[in-house]
């Protein structure tokens, strides 16, 4: 492997974006910011819905480029957004931060939050749900005027209370998914500038990584530098070696990483501008040489990866794309990973691919130019010892899928 270095991964702040993927590239947020909203409102109009309403901060991140606190709200419903079928949107942010996002030309209005968690209200919670959804309405037919709308996450009682109002409630997680599946000119450069970032911080865990190591300080200083560098949060803590590399899924621990065995991970990054850098490697910890079996293993994970990507050409179905994947060896098939890839934005997103035995159950859909897929491969069997996890990001084009991800494959493992 040729080793990268962190001032081999190049973050132009003022000018973002990566030199070996485009001559100039420009990230314009605003411009940014009003595809995205208009991804939206194009979903909401093709389905006669009024508008949607947003709890997951993704979304709202997505629909207006608003941001706050974004891991709390994940589990603290104390900032939602109402998305018209035309025009800006209203937001109602958590109430100490109203000031935040009222510069954003996407927002008509940022008003306090209502909340009705029991974590909010107590056993307030029924009068505040209704104080809730009486403004929502009152906010729904003055900017939309009809009560035909559609939600991404909303409890019960929420629901109950708009179906009581007159309100018909779609499913949200529909619209937003579809909305955020096509990626715009800027949105792949600022994926690009993450990917930068996540590749940076690769190879310092790289430049880290030697025998005596916990799993858990190697995994730090993915963490570091994607804080260093303007990157966010990191979703999953999957990071292993020797033995915990099989089966797949264990997070990083205190465990000492020993020469001579395989170290595996799955990067799972939100850096800059929100956006998600998800790719895996499987690195082998010197001194010494790999064993055949640490080869063999390797090498049938690489061959998945680039087999299938070279499946993702747009115009193919979903089913199409199962149909003629890389096949799992048998031996291997218990332990595969959970799909054979999957889109990313700023998440994991939807559309998610199976595999050629899954056909028949592939999900209905058709692979478009301007979505990013990840193409992924686990590389376990049930009797064996360790197991090799690799993933790489693309772009789908009109042409050959675009590869967005550059760290290096391990040479030392498909030598």
């Amino acid at each position: 492997m040729s080793e990268p270095s962190l001032e081999s991964v190049r973050l132009a702040r003022d000018t973002p974006g990566i030199a070996q993927h485009d001559a100039e590239p420009q990230i314009d947020i605003v411009r940014m910011r009003g595809y995205r909203l208009g991804r939206v409102q194009r979903m909401l109009r093709e389905r006669g819905l009024a508008g949607v309403l947003l709890y997951d901060p993704v979304n709202v991140r997505y629909a207006n480029g608003s941001s706050n606190m974004q891991v709390w709200i994940l589990h603290n419903q104390h900032r939602y957004c109402w998305v018209p079928g035309e025009g800006p949107t209203v937001l109602f942010d958590y109430p100490p931060a109203v000031h935040l996002s009222e510069h954003l030309e996407t927002i008509r209005e940022v008003r306090p939050a209502r909340t009705w968690t029991y974590f909010g209200a107590g056993d307030a919670y029924g009068d505040r749900v209704n104080l809730w959804a009486d403004e929502l309405v009152d906010v729904i037919r003055e900017t939309s005027g009809e009560f035909h709308m559609a939600a991404d996450h909303l409890d019960p009682l929420g629901a109950r209370a708009l179906e009581a109002r007159g309100c018909t409630i779609a499913n949200g997680q529909e619209v937003m998914e579809r909305a955020r599946s096509i990626k715009s000119r800027d949105e792949i450069q600022a994926m690009l500038v993450s990917i930068s970032v996540c590749e940076a911080g690769m190879a310092r865990m790289y430049e880290n990584l030697r025998a005596g190591i916990t799993e858990n300080q190697l995994w730090s200083h993915l963490h570091q530098v994607n804080i260093a560098m303007g990157g966010e949060w990191i979703e999953t803590r999957l990071l292993a070696s020797g033995g915990r590399t099989n089966p797949w899924f264990r997070e990083c621990s205190d465990r000492i990483i020993r020469a001579g065995e395989l170290v595996a991970f799955d990067t799972d990054l939100i850096g800059p501008f929100g956006y998600c850098s998800d790719i895996s490697r499987t690195w082998f910890c010197g001194p010494g040489r790999p064993t055949s079996e640490q080869k063999r293993l390797y090498a049938y994970a690489h061959e998945q990866v680039e087999a299938n990507i070279r499946e993702m050409r747009a115009g193919r179905t979903f089913r199409e794309i199962a149909e003629s994947s890389w096949r799992v060896p048998n031996e291997f098939v218990a332990r595969r990973y959970g799909s054979m890839a999957h889109g990313v934005g700023l998440a994991d997103e939807w559309p998610g691919l199976t595999f050629s035995d899954k056909a028949a159950a592939a999900m209905p859909g058709v692979l478009e130019a301007g979505m990013t897929i990840c193409v992924e491969s686990y590389i376990g069997a049930e009797d064996g010892n360790e197991g090799v996890k690799l993933e790489e990001q693309i772009l789908v084009t009109d042409n050959a899928p675009q590869r967005l991800s550059t760290f290096p494959f391990e040479h030392d493992l498909l030598g």
